[in-house]
């Protein structure tokens, strides 16, 4: 569970509500089924024009991630991983793998070594394994550009609604007391449209940009460890290799634990 996703909505929420009660305004205004009409339906709307039904469909997808997190394996147990399957094959050669691969619970790596243990050449294992990737980070790049463009257009339909909501309220001035409440419903749309795109939509968008940062530089961590199998090099080496994607905070950690873990063994 993504749960900065929940402090952010809950602070944003909280921001806007102690701000209109230390103003002093009404909170009866969110009282307004027009505006949400107007912001929430237009907003939707602006993006079935602006994507095709194949992006569009994989919305509550992208939206379930921001909230519930990805399961990625920690780097600490990929390295671990692949030390241990390099001690196999120095000491059995890659054919001994074999029998790891039907446990391999991830997708890309399982492919990977599939094609180490088949024999292929290593620039043909490179090369796919980094169109498998560029094409993952391509979708995952789609994927966030719904929702920053879903904040592009919520603050422009606000001013839309304060608009339309003008228009209403103008429309009969005959009773000045209505007439102020009638305007300051007309900018509960201009509120949400700019709520929506700044604190919900475009954040949105970046925590996906983010997510998807963290999978791709997994991804090529796994193709740098395969890579490292397939040429045969000792434990030591592939440690040394991929403990580079780790920052200096885990590559403490992860020798602490290797020291406790070699102390228990003797």
């Amino acid at each position: 569970m993504e749960k900065s996703t929940l402090i952010g909505i809950f602070l944003g929420i909280f921001a806007v509500v102690v701000g209109m009660l230390l103003k002093h305004a009404p909170l009866s205004s969110f009282n307004n089924p027009a505006a949400f009409v107007i912001i929430i339906v237009g907003t939707f709307a602006s993006l079935f024009m602006a994507f095709p039904m194949s992006e569009i469909k994989n919305f509550p997808k992208l939206l379930g991630l921001a909230f519930k997190g990805q399961k990625l394996l920690p780097k600490q147990d990929i390295i671990r991983m692949f030390m241990e399957w390099a001690t196999i094959t120095r000491r059995e050669g890659l054919l001994a793998l074999e029998s790891n691969v039907d446990e391999i619970e991830d997708t890309f790596l399982r492919n990977g070594m599939r094609m180490i243990i088949d024999g292929n050449d290593q620039d043909f294992v490179r090369d796919v394994l980094m169109e498998d990737i560029s094409a993952t980070e391509e979708r995952h790049k789609a994927g966030a550009l719904i929702f920053s463009q879903a904040g592009m257009y919520a603050p422009t339909l606000g001013v839309l609604g304060a608009v339309i909501g003008l228009i209403a309220a103008l429309a009969d001035m005959s009773d000045m007391d209505k007439l102020s409440h009638a305007i300051a419903a007309a900018f509960m749309a201009t509120l949400l449209g700019i709520f929506t795109g700044y604190v919900i939509w475009h954040p949105l968008a970046t925590k996906l940009k983010r997510l998807s940062k963290k999978e791709i530089e997994l991804k090529i961590m796994m193709v740098e460890g395969l890579l490292s199998i397939q040429s045969g090099v000792s434990t030591v080496a592939i440690n040394q290799k991929l403990s580079v994607f780790l920052s200096a905070a885990e590559r403490r950690a992860m020798s602490e634990k290797e020291e406790v873990s070699g102390e228990q063994k003797a």
